[in-house]
């Protein structure tokens, strides 16, 4: 029986495309909201006590985005299948979500609807790397430190929420805020 051989020549060519994209619009999304330590209402805000420096922030997501993109390059270069076709709606769903986070905690000061997209984020993120480790294990594989990341930050959400009561433009009353 023979086995298949893998084509990883377009890989590489996908991955200049997808990479410096998803870290430039999510570079973006980050600046047009103000976000981190520099937004004068989230400087003043009460932070978790297993908050990272505010410097880590821009390293970690640079990386998180760098290795979404070569998952993706990776998944965009496998033949086109019905996992596949599940596994990038999932996927762009997921980071549409990540994109629209910031304006929403950062922008519209919205602790608990923030909460509710990260939450729904992680579930989308999860599934997405299921199919991407089904398709190409590697894919998934990239995307287990952002799945992580994601945690902690839905926990950094939840927490600041908590903290900060009378904070939240738009309480859900999840947060108690």
């Amino acid at each position: 029986m023979a086995t298949a051989v893998r084509d990883d020549r377009g890989l590489w060519k996908r991955a200049l495309i997808t990479v410096p994209t998803i870290v430039i619009i999510g570079s973006l999304m980050g600046y047009l909201s103000n976000s981190g330590f520099s937004n004068s209402w989230y400087a003043n805000l009460v932070k978790p006590a297993f908050q990272p420096p505010g410097w880590a922030f821009g390293v970690v997501w640079t990386a998180l985005y760098t290795m979404l993109g070569i998952a993706l390059a990776a998944i965009l270069n496998e033949p086109p299948s019905k996992d596949r076709t599940s596994a990038l709606w999932l996927f762009f769903g997921q980071l549409a979500l990540n994109f629209a986070w910031s304006p929403i905690f950062f922008g519209m000061r919205m602790i608990d609807v923030a909460l509710v997209t990260i939450i729904v984020m992680l579930v989308m993120a999860l599934a997405a790397a299921r199919y991407f480790r089904g398709i190409r294990a590697v894919a998934g594989w990239l995307m287990l430190p952002y799945l992580a990341w994601l945690c902690l930050a839905t926990a950094l959400n939840y927490e600041t929420g908590k903290l900060n009561p009378g904070a939240d433009a738009a309480p859900l009353g999840i947060t108690g805020a």
